[in-house]
């Protein structure tokens, strides 16, 4: 069985780290370096670093600033936002970051998953869903941050995605982003049900007892997680033990209480 990952989310604005909820009303809450540092030290499994504006204000990715904290960042770094081609994905890699987050370049282009996982290998692409619920009691994918809907449903575009050749599936529930309510496991679930690579569960996390419902009963492979390690004193090192003394594998469970 694969080990659970805790894997803390910084998002990206305007050199600095920010986080809202349902994908507004951004608020400041630190600086990218400081913040890389502090996770280096708290037992995290990987990080994931998205630019939330470089899409919408069609940008190139900063490959300066990546390759400046990936020199101090000690577990793997997923980077996304802005990216658009190959060349943006190799000028990622060569900078330090271990995989990179493709999303809305995806829905335009499909071709540059499957490109990308040709040249660079399945494991290091992981494509973003963005989704929430339609007025026909489902849900719908949508894309630049949330504001354009692309008319596909995330368990069809998931398994597109992992034919395409996607490494790992990053799911987020838009309603959910910030609530600190929950995970969406219906959402979750759709998507764990219809492929067979990992799958992250983002948005809503706000206990450990949130990160076992998603891994444990909607399928999750790993949880990813912001406000909850922003504006609470929960820690990815105690949601590594919550989750040891409920049974489920996690990395270093050999030192857990």
């Amino acid at each position: 069985m694969l080990k659970a990952r805790i894997i803390p989310t910084l998002l990206w604005k305007d050199s600095g780290l920010v986080k809202g909820v349902a994908f507004d009303s951004w608020r400041r809450v630190g600086t990218l370096l400081p913040a890389i540092k502090v996770y280096n030290t708290r037992e995290v499994d990987e990080l994931i670093l998205l630019d939330i504006t470089a899409t919408e204000e069609r940008r190139a990715p900063d490959f300066a600033t990546v390759e400046d904290i990936s020199a101090e960042c000690f577990v793997p770094l997923t980077v996304g936002g802005g990216i658009r081609s190959l060349d943006d994905i190799r000028q990622l890699l060569l900078a330090g970051a271990d995989k990179i987050c493709l999303n809305s370049a995806a829905y335009e282009h499909p071709n540059l998953v499957r490109d990308a996982a040709h040249l660079f290998g399945s494991q290091c692409i992981v494509a973003s869903i963005d989704a929430r619920k339609n007025s026909a009691d489902g849900h719908e994918c949508f894309s630049h941050c949330g504001r354009r809907p692309t008319g596909r449903t995330p368990a069809t575009w998931a398994a597109e995605l992992e034919h395409l050749g996607a490494g790992e599936i990053l799911i987020t529930s838009i309603e959910c982003d910030g609530t600190l309510s929950g995970f969406d496991l219906d959402l979750i679930r759709q998507v764990t049900s219809r492929v067979s690579i990992p799958v992250i569960a983002s948005g809503g996390c706000g206990t450990y007892e949130h990160m076992l419902l998603a891994l444990r009963e909607a399928g999750a492979s790993a949880v990813a997680a912001a406000s909850l390690f922003h504006f609470t004193e929960q820690t990815p090192k105690e949601a590594k033990a919550y989750l040891h003394r409920h049974g489920l594998p996690v990395r270093g469970s050999g030192a857990m209480p």
